[in-house]
């Protein structure tokens, strides 16, 4: 329990000096309450339960006016305290979702490969959630009830010192340990059953993701009552799990509870028969409950830990997933570069599948190399390799003459222009779509790149685009069409103009007319630039002058069109059945 308590304590380390002064008034509140309040009540007891009616009304006063001011201090001590953490509390929450969005940024595709979205959604968001909670709580209680314990049996020793008999009643503290044993116990229950949950609550966010994302086929397979079940399902499950916790988590503080009220029990009966003064014996009562209450509280404050813990460790994988491609201690800078491109034997593995085996290819500035072969064959994986999507497992490519992982990951891509085969928009403008390609670009130039692409008519006309290119494009461009989300994309590579440009199928989602005229601009695109195009329909590598052939991650062949029909089987086999289909 140390171990975790430092943990998020450290959390809040960039927040210290707001922690300390929060921990010192928590500290007076809960000295205040164990022992200011304690003396209080004696004197004012006294006073009452006292035959003696010589004091002045000036003396009966003052021992009257010491509760608006005890409350007053404590108060403005719990007040202060609680603004002061809360406030550590919610920078630290919002510094962890900052540094688990970069790291989210800055980890591989393999790694969203055997991550689920919504359960990547869920830890940013409901796990940073129940931190804060569990932040701001721990941070409030960690002291005062310590504190409150500390005035409370600083309170009783000195009442035990003053007056004879006192002493006996504390026989009662010996059910305190007794309570040690059901927190502990509960404190690991809840541990374990709220990391569940919170699992649980990731299944849930994942599959309403998934939902939202696939609405049109679920409508158009009729999914809707199988996607209600699911989902009601996992209702079920979130619920049982959030159930467990209630269970765990609420039946500590009655356990607490009984065993306080048996050591109050034993002092109320001791204290009687000792003849221990009513005023006396009620402050010493009341520091007892104090006591037990703030032990209770840190009984509270254990399964909130728990509850954090189990929602830090789902953080902390993000935290700790190895950030495998970065940029090398000492890159070489990049300013410009010809865009000579060589792979040597070069291979790649998803897990154990193998999917490029030793790999040789070199494509020059100039070259439009065309990547063929049946689906699976590698020809994505080849690509993806060069803007370092993926690292190599094996072998090396080299640009210019220079192995890729020797430069900044930024500056490589930044000499990379890609269009896939299913672009993706952003919920923003179309101005600020096209400009990803180069974010310090001109609207002017902005434009200029439509026009190239031929979406510039589109995007002005306003039955298509009411606000020009100004008009939102929704979520993954949903009000766009097909076609006219790909001119887009197409766009975005003219305003980058890099050296290199991979193309997936860029004009697939065209119509007839629209795809000739894309065609004339990739053409005058693709001038003196590499160009790496992911085929998958042979009309679109009419102009390639280089083809590599691909079979089961190997390239079985390469040259052009014309060499490959005659001595590679597969790409004549290839070839004949698109053309007669």
């Amino acid at each position: 329990m140390i171990k975790d308590l430092k943990t998020f304590l450290s959390l809040l380390a960039d927040h210290k000096k707001s922690v300390i002064l929060a921990m010192i008034l928590g500290s007076v509140g809960g000295l205040v309450t164990g022992g200011g309040l304690t003396t209080g009540v004696e004197r004012l007891f006294t006073l009452i339960f006292s035959d003696d009616r010589s004091l002045s009304t000036s003396q009966v006063i003052g021992v009257a006016s010491s509760f608006p001011i005890l409350f007053l201090v404590l108060g403005f001590c719990v007040f202060a305290s609680a603004y002061l953490l809360n406030y550590a509390g919610l920078a630290a929450i919002r510094d962890l979702r900052a540094q688990v969005f970069d790291r989210i940024q800055r980890l591989p595709l393999a790694y969203f490969q055997s991550s689920k979205t919504g359960d990547l959604i869920s830890r940013i968001t409901a796990d940073t959630a129940v931190l804060q909670v569990t932040l701001t709580f721990i941070a409030r209680n960690v002291i005062t009830q310590p504190a409150t314990i500390v005035g409370a049996i600083g309170y009783l020793y000195w009442v035990a010192a003053n007056n004879e008999g006192v002493y006996k009643i504390y026989l009662c503290l010996i059910a305190l340990p007794i309570v040690i044993f059901p927190i502990r116990k509960f404190t690991h229950k809840i541990e374990r059953k709220a990391r569940q949950q919170q699992a649980e609550l990731g299944s849930l966010t994942n599959n309403l993701a998934q939902n939202l994302t696939a609405a049109r086929e679920i409508r158009a397979f009729n999914l809707q009552d199988r996607e209600n079940s699911r989902f009601v399902s996992r209702l079920a499950d979130l619920f049982v799990s959030q159930m467990k916790v209630v269970k765990y988590q609420f039946g500590l503080g009655p356990v607490v509870e009984v065993c306080s009220s048996i050591g109050l029990s034993i002092a109320f009966i001791i204290g009687y028969y000792n003849g221990v003064p009513a005023g006396v014996f009620t402050s010493i009562f009341l520091a007892l409950y104090l006591t037990y209450t703030a032990v209770k509280k840190l009984g509270t404050f254990a399964s909130e830990l728990s509850k954090g813990v189990a929602s830090y460790q789902r953080i902390a994988e993000i935290l700790e997933s190895p950030v495998d491609i970065d940029d090398p201690a000492d890159p070489i800078e990049l300013d410009s570069i010809a865009g000579d491109i060589e792979f040597n034997d070069v291979s790649f593995s998803y897990g154990d599948a193998p999917a490029l085996k030793a790999a040789n290819a070199r494509i020059q500035k100039g070259d439009i190399c065309a990547l063929v072969g049946p689906s699976g064959a590698g020809k994505s994986t080849f690509a993806n390799l060069v803007p370092r999507f993926y690292d190599v497992s094996a072998g090396g490519i080299f640009l210019d003459g220079h192995d890729l992982r020797r430069f900044r990951l930024s500056d490589l891509r930044e000499q990379i222009a890609i269009v896939s085969q299913e672009p993706v928009l952003f919920d923003d403008t179309i101005l600020e779509n096209i400009r990803l390609g180069r974010q310090d670009a001109t609207d002017e130039e902005v434009k200029e790149a439509a026009r190239q692409a031929f979406a510039h008519d589109f995007i002005s006309d306003p039955q298509n685009c009411p606000d020009g290119y100004d008009t939102l494009v929704g979520e993954r461009g949903a009000r766009l069409s097909g076609g006219q989300k790909q001119r887009i994309a197409i766009a975005r590579a003219f305003l980058r103009n890099a050296p290199i440009l991979i193309l997936d199928e860029a004009t697939s989602a065209l119509d007839s007319e629209s795809e000739a005229q894309v065609q004339i601009a990739l053409d005058k695109l693709v001038s003196g630039k590499s160009v790496l195009i992911i085929a998958h329909r042979f009309s679109t590598i009419k102009n390639a002058n280089k083809i590599l052939v691909f079979n089961e991650g190997e390239i079985t062949a390469s040259g052009s069109h014309e060499e490959l029909y005659q001595s590679s089987p597969l790409y004549k086999a290839l070839y004949d059945q698109q053309q007669s289909s």
